[in-house]
């Protein structure tokens, strides 16, 4: 239990450290943290499989992709200035009021549909055949909004930190093409 709660801690600091960074490198070390932490609760849990599959894929593939992207756009500097999207701060904290409510609803309506005993010993403590079998089968539509939201989110990112070109004056060119030719 107490491996839980340090690794449960040590999730929910890498996801604040995800979203409250001002360096998208930075952003991204906390988000490896946060999955590297889910990883280890997979591990407590004695799915190894998915333990394994958090690390490689997510904690090793996708933050890598995520990696160079940031400095194939050089996105790595803080953010500065006035935002371009100012109407998002009041958008996330509604969001965020609206996540926070269905999770305290589902915190006090949620019947479990078996004993964990028995849903943990259905998958055999997450070998791959059975959890494959159930995310493909039971869970196919949640499994699918979850890489949608991850294109999304890739996509917006992509977005986001897409800087304007830089406006040229014809004047100033003109005036710095004199002084260039007077000091030679």
């Amino acid at each position: 239990m107490l491996t839980f709660l340090v690794l449960a801690v040590l999730t929910i600091a890498g996801g604040i450290i995800t979203i409250s960074a001002r360096n998208a490198v930075h952003a991204s070390l906390g988000l490896v943290g946060t999955l590297l932490s889910v990883a280890g609760i997979y591990a407590t849990l004695n799915a190894s499989f998915l333990a394994a599959t958090q690390v490689i894929v997510y904690a090793g593939a996708v933050m890598v992709l995520f990696l160079f992207v940031i400095m194939l756009l050089d996105a790595n500097r803080p953010v500065e200035g006035p935002s371009p999207l100012p109407f998002i701060a009041p958008l996330a904290g509604v969001g965020g009021a609206v996540l926070a409510g269905a999770f305290a609803i589902l915190a006090f309506t949620y019947k479990a549909p078996q004993p964990l005993i028995q849903s943990s010993a259905s998958l055999l403590n997450g070998a791959p055949g059975p959890v494959g079998e159930t995310l493909l089968t039971r869970f196919l539509l949640p499994f699918e909004a979850v890489s949608i939201l991850l294109l999304v989110a890739v996509v917006g990112s992509v977005a986001l930190v897409q800087r304007p070109a830089v406006q040229t004056d014809p004047e100033t060119e003109a005036e710095s093409a004199v002084l260039e030719g007077e000091v030679a």
